[in-house]
């Protein structure tokens, strides 16, 4: 048994959402990078040189990567060999996430749902949190911007939809987001589940990283499909038409019910910002 004080949580979480939303992971990067190397229209080169810049001023002023510094949605794997200490691990999280957003001077945009009085600190974050076997305790960090997460979309197909029909709903997601999820975009797809697991899936693959291949063949397979058809979209980067509308197409998968087929499309902006920490 090992233990971890809620105050390590604390701080940790409160690093993760200052840097999450200060720099942005290097395989986002390099991908942006890579596309500058094309042979791009003049408004394409001119998005991707004010992004670049962007980063830089970023990184340099310590300023966040865009104001929207978005909902904090935090993942954590918790081994069942930790036992924590000090307090409850969920109010260490909320803290974290108060003390982050206040001290890296990041947007507060948390707001009651209905009243829409802010809560001031961009608490409470959405905590996923998953047992798992060991004596380490993971967590990531994702700032969701509101525009990339307001695209988003979820079905319950009926099962004759098939393989094409999730296919479709993906390509359909994409095509009416058009140019407010601020392309290009990191589309995630949560297939099976049920109603509500279907999207957690899809925000969870968003922290793939760019270029990595599906472990599933016939997962891997429909993530190439889904992008070269995403892509011949022509909505282009920031929606100024073009060949590079996605970077990346990740899918998670799980069983779901014989009598249901449920998919979720959940989108990222360029700036996909995500940190994450082992403790």
């Amino acid at each position: 048994m090992r233990a971890i004080h809620v105050d390590e949580i604390r701080a940790a979480v409160r690093k993760l959402c200052i840097d999450a939303n200060l720099y942005l992971p290097s395989d986002v990067t390099a991908a942006l990078e890579n596309l500058s190397k094309k042979e791009n229209s003049p408004l394409t080169e001119m998005c991707l040189t004010q992004f670049r810049a962007n980063r830089e001023v970023a990184a340099a002023e310590g300023l966040a990567l865009c104001q929207d510094t978005g909902t904090a949605v935090v993942f954590i794997e918790l081994g069942q060999e930790v036992q924590i200490c000090g307090g409850l691990l969920t109010d260490a999280v909320q803290q974290g996430v108060a003390d982050g957003y206040r001290d890296g001077y990041l947007r507060k945009s948390i707001v009651t749902a209905l009243s829409r009085i802010n809560t001031e600190d961009n608490t409470p974050a959405v905590i996923h949190l998953r047992l798992v076997a060991g004596e380490h305790l993971l967590i990531r960090v994702l700032p969701k911007g509101g525009g990339a997460e307001n695209m988003s979309r979820m079905a319950m197909l009926k099962p004759s939809a098939g393989v094409e029909g999730v296919c479709d709903f993906v390509v359909d997601t994409v095509k009416l987001a058009g140019a407010n999820p601020c392309p290009p975009v990191i589309v995630g797809v949560g297939i099976g589940g049920n109603f509500e697991s279907a999207p957690i899936l899809a925000k969870q693959a968003l922290m793939r990283e760019i270029g990595s291949r599906n472990p599933d063949p016939e997962l891997d397979e429909l993530e190439q499909k889904l992008l070269m058809r995403i892509n011949q979209l022509n909505i282009g980067v920031q929606g100024f038409g073009g060949p590079d509308t996605a970077l990346a197409v990740f899918l998670e998968s799980m069983p779901c019910h014989f009598a249901s087929l449920p998919v979720a499309v959940n989108l990222n902006c360029h700036v996909a910002r995500h940190q994450q920490v082992i403790l």
